[in-house]
């Protein structure tokens, strides 16, 4: 980093810190695509024990957060500790207080203010050991992100898009300055160690945690839907499926 943090304020387990880390950051107004990459490749780092590490806003770091699980993730805060920011998200921020790891920068009572997010950026990027950036646009706050990664000597990792999607992403890939991901399972294996003792329900329970519709459930594994309602594990919300 051009400067560290003369300190660092926590909530949560900070052993995550131990373990492998990537950072994920995007915009706030993915499409669809980007927002369904997000949650598969979260998820399945998540369940090889690679912990995430995102900035708690809406869009592509909510996604990130909530595939892979509170006590898998790792939330860098633009505020105090005291103020969960974005408040449309501050149940999510909660969940990784009691069960993951929040840190912040500032102290308390620090308010959310135009120039901490470049500095809480960095620290993201400085936390993982890579960054993948998930979709951007053009001259968006991401792109950031983007240099401090080139600064830091860290690869910058993208999902391909479309022509007119994700403009930001696709210059990278044509400056040859990021590397596409074209298989998620290869990437995951690159970082994650396969743990034997990670349950085929703990692998179900982890696909329910991004709260996905009712019909995406259904699809992945009926049986266990309707076993883990009964077992009052999960529940139905509005055709959504959350995790108790």
């Amino acid at each position: 980093m051009k400067k560290y943090p003369d300190k660092l304020y926590y909530l949560g387990n900070l052993d995550l810190l131990q373990s492998r880390k990537i950072s994920i950051v995007g915009s706030r107004k993915p499409n669809q695509y980007a927002r369904n990459l997000t949650h598969e490749l979260c998820s399945k780092l998540s369940f090889q024990g690679v912990k995430i590490v995102s900035g708690g806003a809406i869009g592509i770091d909510a996604i990130a957060h909530k595939s892979a699980g509170a006590s898998n993730t790792i939330m860098v805060a633009g505020t105090g500790l005291d103020t969960r920011y974005p408040s449309i998200n501050k149940t999510l921020i909660s969940d990784i207080e009691q069960k993951g790891l929040v840190l912040s920068q500032f102290e308390a009572g620090v308010s959310s203010k135009k120039y901490n997010f470049p500095l809480r950026n960095e620290l993201i990027v400085a936390l993982g050991e890579v960054l993948v950036v998930a979709y951007a646009d053009l001259n968006s706050g991401t792109m950031r992100s983007i240099e401090y990664a080139h600064k830091m000597g860290k690869k910058v990792y993208v999902f391909p898009h479309r022509l007119g999607e994700s403009e930001a992403t696709n210059k990278l890939l044509r400056d040859g300055t990021a590397k596409a991901i074209y298989d998620i399972e290869n990437f995951v294996a690159k970082f994650g160690k396969e743990n034997k003792e990670v349950s085929e329900e703990d692998e179900f329970l982890n696909f329910c945690r991004a709260n996905p519709n009712y019909e995406e459930v259904m699809k992945h594994d009926a049986q266990k839907l309707f076993t883990y309602e009964l077992q009052g594990k999960i529940e139905v919300k509005n055709l959504q499926i959350h995790v108790l």
